[in-house]
């Protein structure tokens, strides 16, 4: 059950909602241009450009499912045991040359082609043999055990669509195919930097009032996952010139941008105001804790994220908007989906109704079921509780406070890549 609810927040007319954000994001974008052929091998990661064709039958032949003995149905007796004489063995790569006769049977293995003549196929365990007979039990039927040609793929037909993100089992897939190389999408070029005169590079000394940069060693890290062509510039000072400086360069050499920090109301926060002199603003707030100040638009034809600058939001605002946008970019289709789980809510979380929140939070099977516990610390600049997450709790903008023992929607970390 739910605590007694908190005043909710009043209505920021200028945000949008988490839904609605993600739908003005989505709907705008189409896949980059250009692909390459690749080694299958080296196609780990990237997306398809075209559809990949079986050249053949998978499999090839009709073969054994099991390990056991090839029949003719029709010599088989429908209520008591038949007695047939075994003349051979097909094994997997080397099949049986001859013509299964009348009253004879064949040995064999698990993917040996289906000797000529036989249609049925009775697994060993429940057969015996006496000299050079197998004896098989009554209620077998014609086809059992039997993979027939072209079951798993036909000639002709569509192995892997075009705009599949290509993992092991796709690599397995086309290398089964006796495939050697692939038409996949260019890579995405993505540029990142963080903004802001109190962020020090790892190396340099703390001045007063600095703190190390973590948000582009986030960006690096998530955006590896994808393979994509990054351009990591640094660390911007809060100063319009450069900042827009390195936004004219960004945006001449990569698809996206992905900037942190500057985007909220102070007056060092510049990105706003450079994005609407180079490009487009189509939003810069969403109603969504933590990351509300979240700029997104265009220069020229290069996408822009000006996302919060403190860790967490990062993190978050990546997840729920940028990742989705990335995919779509790369020509993923159709873009994955995230369902959310229902689990048990362990611990107390103070929410106002009137923003979507996402809580970390630690995911685990006890012996009553799923429960989800908040991770500490939630501001949005304590790291440490991210790190010990394996998933949000996400609260929509009605929910009030959460009392211990209700039930809350959970979000995955597991498939965030």
């Amino acid at each position: 059950m739910q605590a007694n609810p908190a005043p909710a927040l009043k209505p920021d007319r200028q945000s949008l909602s988490v839904d609605d954000a993600r739908r003005a994001i989505l709907d705008g974008i189409t896949p980059i241009e250009g692909w390459c052929s690749v080694p299958v091998r080296t196609g780990l990661g990237r997306v398809l450009a075209e559809d990949v064709i079986a050249p053949f039958n998978v499999p090839a032949h009709d073969n054994s499912a099991m390990d056991g003995y090839a029949v003719r149905a029709a010599d088989l007796l429908e209520d008591a045991e038949t007695r047939l004489g075994v003349v051979g063995t097909a094994l997997a790569g080397v099949p049986f040359s001859g013509l299964i006769g009348k009253g004879q049977a064949v040995r064999v293995m698990t993917g040996a082609v289906l000797p000529r003549g036989a249609d049925c196929v009775v697994v060993q365990e429940i057969t015996r043999t006496e000299n050079s007979e197998v004896i098989i039990p009554a209620g077998q039927r014609s086809g059992q055990n039997i993979r027939r040609a072209g079951e798993d793929l036909a000639q002709g037909a569509v192995a892997l669509p075009s705009g599949k993100r290509l993992g092991p089992a796709e690599l397995g897939l086309i290398a089964s195919l006796g495939i050697a190389e692939v038409k996949v999408r260019r890579r995405l070029r993505v540029a990142f930097f963080s903004t802001g005169d109190e962020i020090a590079s790892i190396g340099s000394p703390l001045a007063p009032g600095q703190i190390y940069d973590s948000n582009r060693y986030i960006l690096f890290g998530v955006l590896s996952h994808l393979d994509c062509e990054l351009l990591d510039m640094g660390v911007i000072p809060d100063q319009p010139a450069a900042l827009e400086k390195a936004l004219v360069d960004a945006a001449a050499s990569a698809d996206v941008i992905l900037t942190s920090g500057g985007v909220s109301v102070g007056e060092a926060d510049f990105i706003k105001a450079l994005l609407q002199k180079l490009g487009d603003v189509a939003f810069w707030k969403i109603n969504i804790k933590p990351g509300r100040p979240m700029a997104f638009g265009k220069i020229g034809t290069t996408l822009l994220f000006g996302l919060p600058g403190n860790p967490v939001a990062v993190m978050v605002t990546y997840y729920q908007f940028v990742l989705d946008a990335l995919l779509k970019l790369m020509g993923v289709a159709p873009l994955p989906e995230r369902p959310l789980l229902e689990a048990e809510c362990t611990g107390h979380i103070r929410k106002q109704p009137g923003r979507r929140e996402f809580i970390r939070a630690s995911l685990h099977r006890s012996e009553g079921g799923w429960k989800v516990e908040p991770t500490g610390a939630q501001g949005s600049g304590v790291l440490r509780s991210m790190s010990e997450a394996n998933c949000f709790i996400v609260l929509p903008e009605s929910s009030a406070n959460v009392a211990p023992g209700s039930a809350v929607q959970v979000q995955l970390f597991e498939g965030f890549s």
